[in-house]
């Protein structure tokens, strides 16, 4: 039996996967793509998008590595060099009982990793909690394994967060110090949450990436509350610490059993993490960290200036020290977060992401980031969001018709 050739001239349309064609777009990378596009037309914008830091970092010798092994496949744990140098850091400067051989994977950036952990976790089904504001990503990858996704409003306490269990919980995700908050989650936040979660089999989940942006050594790492590792498992990078996020070089820390799940489930996705990029890494951790630390001290600093800048403007934040973030109140603005933020982009040449994308009871609130422009830019934007906010200006079709003329997918936008 011979297969038929196809002569039909309208074959019907190619599917495809339906809660795929559902899923949102992570909208602060939307933004930065539309940054991107004005930036390659010449205009001139103020950064306050950018989820990242912009250090001066020195090229180390890239002759000093094995350039011929770079060029292969390495342990899908990760190399044993850095995971040893991640377990000192986590063990020197945290007080966390890290080993670095059965409890520690490095794979291509901590975003995959919370993927696979939500993967080899979570069964399809349950639900994953998460509290608001909440990076972009959580809700999108746990619906991609097949989870439910439940939120817990920005204003409830730390004590109230099991108000909002239910027999389906099995994952509760908290990133500390929070993006896009700057919320810093303490000793005793940490020691309730786990005490909450654990008696009801619910895996605690603490994405740490922003760690070192803090001062005053105040930061406490769920390990170090649940030496053990038994029902958390912690997330970090090097993008934000090191400067280093076009390098996609993340690690995952729990139990021997957890961490065994993982690496099945890297080896299938990923392989290795970049072979060369985890060499130079290991070879001059110390050095990388001796230049960008005191770099993110200098921008936690800057932040304390810009939180000053926002008081003596009257501009109502949400409160917080850590990060290089603020979530900025709209006060009297009637439009949408996403309103806002494409007016004062396309407006006024100043990017922010709204606060829509960080949770369904936050859509009266924008992010600002301070790492990528100077403190007399950062306090021209602000007289100008300030303006914006007041005069609660937005003209739909002209935002319509500008991210048209951009290339810009105009349908994440409400009217």
């Amino acid at each position: 039996m011979s297969l038929k050739t196809v002569t039909d001239k309208n074959p019907p349309e190619m599917p495809l996967r339906n809660d795929v064609v559902k899923m949102s777009q992570a909208t602060s990378v939307y933004f930065n793509e539309l940054v991107y596009e004005m930036k390659r037309r010449g205009e001139d914008v103020v950064t306050l998008s950018l989820g990242e830091a912009f250090f001066d970092i020195p090229m180390m010798d890239f002759s000093k590595l094995d350039f011929a092994k770079g060029c292969h496949y390495s342990d899908s744990l990760g190399l044993p060099e850095l995971r040893s140098r991640l377990a000192s850091y986590y063990r020197d400067k945290f007080d966390a009982a890290v080993s670095g051989t059965d409890d520690l994977l490095i794979s291509a950036g901590s975003k995959p990793l919370i993927y696979m952990i939500m993967l080899g976790l979570v069964e399809v089904g349950e639900e994953i909690l998460i509290p608001e504001p909440a990076w972009v990503s959580y809700s999108e990858q746990a619906r991609m394994v097949g989870a439910t996704p439940k939120f817990i409003p920005y204003n409830c306490p730390v004590d109230s967060f099991s108000h909002y269990f239910s027999l389906k919980t099995r994952m509760l995700i908290i990133n500390n110090p929070n993006n896009p908050a700057g919320r810093l989650y303490s000793e005793a936040d940490l020691n309730l949450i786990y005490n909450l979660c654990r008696p009801r089999g619910i895996y605690v989940l603490v994405d740490e990436v922003y760690n070192d942006f803090i001062l005053d050594d105040q930061f406490c790492s769920m390990i170090k509350i649940v030496p053990s590792k038994d029902g958390v498992i912690v997330t970090n990078s090097l993008s934000k610490n090191m400067g280093i996020s076009g390098w996609r070089i993340g690690y995952a820390i729990a139990t021997p059993v957890v961490i065994k799940t993982l690496l099945k489930i890297n080896q299938h996705l990923i392989t290795c993490a970049p072979t060369l990029l985890l060499q130079y890494c290991a070879k001059y951790f110390d050095e990388l960290l001796g230049i960008t630390l005191p770099q993110v001290q200098d921008l936690v600093k800057k932040r304390a200036k810009v939180d000053e800048m926002l008081k003596k403007l009257g501009i109502s934040r949400f409160s917080g020290s850590s990060t290089f973030y603020f979530f900025v109140n709209l006060g009297a603005y009637e439009g949408t977060s996403m309103q806002f933020a494409l007016s004062l982009l396309l407006e006024h040449n100043i990017a922010v992401v709204p606060g829509s994308a960080y949770g369904h009871s936050t859509d009266r609130f924008v992010r600002l980031s301070v790492g990528a422009e100077s403190l007399e830019r950062v306090w021209e934007s602000l007289l100008i969001i300030k303006r914006h906010i007041e005069t609660k200006e937005y003209d739909h079709e002209k935002i319509i018709e500008r991210l048209v003329d951009y290339n810009i997918d105009p349908n994440l936008v409400a009217k």
